[in-house]
């Protein structure tokens, strides 16, 4: 086999897997290896865009059903935002190991199409004010499989590249990924109050003001570009070899204490970005009256999501431990401070205070999501080159291979746990609401668990005699 530095031609293929890849070597990367990785991301993003297009759509249609004449009480809408998020969290467990056994082609094709299940089931069923509740319980469960995707998406995109350039691309895909639930946001309200669709996607309905609207379109409308992206995915994408791996080898992480770590601060950035993202809408509407949240909701996970590739870009650039340290800080502080804008004691609160604390958050999520998901491969790999310091240039190569599975694994898995967030934010809003009237017990809550990741982060990642600087 020649050496990926002197070899010129493109990397040898069966189909459309790759047998060689190594986006370490520097002149492999500049000849061969730049052009394939960019286009394996540019095609991942759409694909991780109309999941979480998918996997948030109830943020929109829980807002709208009680005007149709659907029957559900405040608790079961916000039971039905976050019940994506408990399902979406759950399918990302497995979805984390599925690429190295599928192929990232393969898998990415599998998971987008899998799609147009909930998205046609739900166009169908908002239709009939008589639909069961149960019925729309399964499936938001259903539109938890667009939540999945992104463990197995995150996975495939970080065989691809250098440890150098993993920040900005993990960034770009999640990002631009994350960018689908503020473009849903935005375009369900949109595309409800016209028949864009035709007479194929059904009629339209009657609000309890008056209004006609096709609430079906906010599901519907991403059929087309799920069998697009689906398409481009088989034919544009690549598997690759040396990413293979069986679901034991990859348990291996289940062992690593920093596996554990972070997961813990990576729930707390994506955690909450996914998990404001889905309850915002209605939190808006529960805390304000006369406001129409579709009117505001898609600026929270737009900023949120706009923000992650540049806190992957800062993190390559001042290190992942220190950018989500400070970051963690302003966390703490911009959800407190969202207590100052709430209704109080009869008293209506500040709209715009509460908006404007909100981006701030978000755009501090998504700072944390860029920053903590550049630490992950970085302790995999320097965990496992002290191991093989000393023993060998071959045990060197070995001992990278074996970081970058463990780590492509490490980053599916926490992203597993951290989109539990999606699932217990509206639930403890809802929650609250319920128990005392008001969201202050769930914002203290959070403002608590964001204060133990900065001391985490000191402990074990910033201070000068941590374990690992990254």
């Amino acid at each position: 086999m020649p050496h990926p530095a002197l070899d010129t031609s493109p990397p040898r293929t069966a189909r459309s897997t790759l047998l060689e890849w190594w986006p370490e070597d520097r002149e492999f990367w500049r000849r061969q290896g730049q052009a394939i990785a960019r286009r394996n991301l540019w095609i991942s993003i759409p694909a991780l865009l109309l999941a979480f297009a998918v996997w948030m759509i109830w943020s929109v249609v829980a807002v709208r059903l009680d005007s149709l004449g659907f029957k559900f009480s405040t608790d079961q809408l916000f039971w039905l935002t976050a019940l994506p998020g408990l399902s979406g969290a759950t399918a990302r467990i497995s979805y984390a190991f599925m690429v190295p056994v599928v192929g990232g082609r393969r898998w990415t094709v599998i998971s987008t199409a899998s799609l147009l299940l909930p998205t046609l089931w739900l166009g169908v069923a908002v239709q009939d004010p008589q639909t069961p509740y149960g019925v729309f319980v399964l499936i938001a469960l259903l539109c938890g499989l667009g939540g999945g995707n992104f463990a197995s998406s995150m996975a495939n995109i970080s065989f691809f590249f250098p440890k150098s350039q993993q920040g900005s691309a993990l960034g770009l895909n999640a990002g631009l990924g994350n960018l689908g639930v503020s473009v849903m946001q935005f375009l369900a309200p949109l595309v409800i109050t016209v028949g864009v669709l035709g007479p194929w996607a059904g009629g339209a309905q009657k609000t309890a003001s008056g209004q006609h609207i096709y609430l079906q379109n906010a599901a519907d409308v991403w059929v087309l570009p799920i069998i697009v992206v689906t398409l481009l995915a088989w034919f544009g994408m690549n598997d690759l070899a040396s990413a293979r791996a069986s679901f034991r080898d990859q348990m291996v992480i289940f062992k690593r204490k920093h596996q554990w770590i972070m997961s813990w601060l990576y729930t707390a950035t994506f955690g909450s970005f996914i998990g404001f993202s889905a309850g915002f809408p209605l939190l808006i509407k529960s805390q304000f009256s006369g406001i129409d949240p579709l009117h505001y909701a898609f600026l929270g996970p737009m900023v949120g999501a706009l923000a992650r590739p540049f806190g992957g870009w800062l993190a390559d650039h001042i290190g992942g431990a220190k950018l989500t340290f400070w970051n963690f800080i302003v966390m703490v502080l911009a959800t407190l401070s969202l207590l100052l804008f709430l209704p109080h004691a009869g008293q209506g609160g500040s709209f715009l205070g509460f908006f404007l604390v909100f981006m701030l958050l978000f755009i501090s999520t998504g700072i944390g999501n860029g920053s903590t998901f550049r630490m992950i491969p970085v302790i995999f790999r320097s965990e496992h080159e002290r191991r093989a310091a000393g023993a060998g240039s071959d045990a060197l190569q070995a001992a990278l291979l074996a970081a970058g599975k463990e780590s492509a694994a490490a980053l599916g898995f926490s992203s597993a746990v951290a989109a539990y967030g999606a699932f217990f934010i509206p639930r403890a809003f809802g929650l609250s609401l319920s128990l005392t009237g008001g969201v202050a017990a769930a914002l203290f809550v959070f403002s608590t668990y964001y204060l133990s990741c900065i001391l985490l982060t000191w402990w074990f990642y910033q201070r000068a005699q941590a374990e690992i600087h990254c």
